[in-house]
């Protein structure tokens, strides 16, 4: 058989920064080999110049449409976009672990190597057309991020976490994988476009074994992105995992995952709307409502962000039921805009925390903002725009998302979101308060030395969260080129 040198080398520049990120993560390991204790925190540097080299290779890939390995892997706007959002939050949270690692004593060149390699995982997932690819990414995504939650093997709260997160994992892995199975037996195919052919012009509604196996496999999508009724993993499983890999988790693994259900809704089952929009209608409401509602009564910080995570991927939701190009793109900006405010807000959150497991209290926040007046006007902006506040990315986000739900006559649903938004800022703006309108206690509540890294992270998160909501037009664009990538 002849090789085709022209496809082989189309395949390989379509992962190029897969493969950046891989050849750094090898270089980490090596590094990790010759480095004294003492020095581990190089490896942090090495990682993120990986990132911000395969941030480039995006640039040089470009935009256009290149199928690689068969039509397994789509390289367009739409996998250059999620590629950038993963990139961005690995990169923010790279920065802020070197200094949190030295903190918590739990500086090893194996951390930086598996948050490398899940974000491998997470831009394979992110950009398979086929289901076998979607699925492998899924698992070079997940199997890294099981061992990061309990990288901290002396917290019991870890090792929970991280058990919790392997079990309820590994069994939505199995319905995901029979999920395919059952498609791939209703319809013979695993591409992506392919099932479309095969179900088009209403076949898909009377294939028994299609619809099972759609059920399936969105039920193993909203375990990955927490929506409810498949969210019971992700408060223990944030809460014990060191708070720099929670950090991650809440944008990085969401971000490939919303990816992947994309690009199966728009592209496979587009046909499928009329029967799939009131379940996706009741999962989003369920998902908003249950997260807010518990976030509320969370007096751990930590804890009340991850119910506040799951509160966010139903208002992502929000956008999928419209089955849209508005909505996508709306769920799309949301994505990046919320990897800003999140991850901003858990590095606040690191410095003001003294220790793991006992420095999340929000007692511990009585009188920060005038004793650390940038650290609490850093918290209060990622607050407020997680609240959906104007002038905030958060705000614009929110705002696309329920104007593209009332533009496709979901009215209700709107109105749903809006309440729960309202609801959500009373736990956010509960922090602010406590910063800075209540006396600080008896005993005095020193914060970690904030490091070059660190603050650079907070610096970039700030800048993103205040661009996009002034100027949200170029994200916007960007999105909208990627959802018409992928159905034109």
């Amino acid at each position: 058989m002849a090789i085709d040198a022209q496809s082989i080398y189309m395949s390989l520049k379509a992962i190029l920064p897969e493969i950046v990120i891989v050849l750094f993560a090898i270089l980490v390991l090596l590094y990790d080999l010759i480095l004294p204790d003492e020095n581990r925190g190089v490896n942090a540097g090495v990682a993120i110049v990986g990132v911000v080299a395969a941030l480039f290779s995006v640039r040089i890939v470009g935009t256009g449409k290149i199928e690689a390995f068969s039509g397994m892997i789509e390289m367009d706007a739409f996998g250059a976009f999620f590629t950038v959002v993963i990139l961005v939050a690995l990169l923010l949270t790279l920065m802020m672990s070197r200094s949190y690692n030295e903190w918590e004593g739990i500086q090893k060149g194996e951390y930086y190597f598996l948050l490398l390699v899940s974000a491998v995982g997470m831009i394979i997932m992110a950009k398979g057309t086929d289901l076998m690819t979607i699925f492998l990414g899924l698992e070079i995504l997940s199997i890294p991020i099981y061992v990061l939650v309990g990288f901290d093997r002396k917290r019991m709260s870890a090792i929970e976490g991280a058990l919790k997160y392997f079990l309820l994992g590994a069994f939505a892995t199995g319905f995901l994988l029979y999920g395919m199975a059952l498609i791939y037996a209703g319809t013979g195919n695993t591409n992506l476009y392919a099932i479309k052919d095969a179900i088009s012009g209403g076949n898909g509604a009377g294939n028994v074994m299609f619809l099972c196996g759609t059920a399936l496999l969105l039920v193993g999508f909203g375990f990955k992105v927490s929506l409810v009724p498949f969210h019971m993993w992700t408060p223990d499983a944030y809460q014990g995992a060191p708070t720099t890999v929670t950090a991650f988790m809440s944008a990085g693994p969401k971000a490939a995952a919303f990816g992947a259900v994309i690009k199966v809704l728009y592209i496979t089952l587009p046909e499928m709307y009329p029967y799939l929009w009131k379940g996706l209608w009741v999962v989003s409401v369920l998902t908003m409502t249950v997260g807010n509602v518990t976030a509320l009564v969370q007096d751990n910080v930590k804890r009340m962000l991850a119910y506040s995570s799951i509160a966010h991927a139903g208002y992502i939701l929000v956008g999928l039921v419209s089955g849209d190009n508005l909505g996508a793109q709306a769920a799309m900006f949301y994505l990046l805009a919320y990897a800003f405010m999140n991850i901003g807000a858990f590095a606040v959150a690191i410095v003001i925390s003294q220790r793991e497991d006992e420095g999340y209290d929000i007692e511990h926040y009585r009188g920060m903002g005038f004793r650390y007046p940038v650290l609490g006007a850093l918290m209060t902006l990622f607050l407020v725009s997680l609240g959906g506040i104007p002038p905030t990315a958060g705000f614009v986000g929110k705002f696309y998302l329920f104007s593209a739900a009332v533009k496709s006559g979901y009215i209700w649903l709107a109105v749903i979101g809006v309440l729960n938004s309202a609801a959500s800022i009373y736990y956010y703006l509960r922090i602010v308060v406590h910063m800075y309108m209540l006396k600080p206690g008896t005993e005095e509540m020193p914060v970690r030395h904030v490091g070059f890294a660190i603050s650079i992270a907070l610096v970039i998160a700030a800048i993103g969260v205040v661009n996009f909501g002034l100027f949200p037009k170029l994200l916007l664009d960007f999105a909208e080129a990627s959802v018409l990538s992928i159905i034109l």
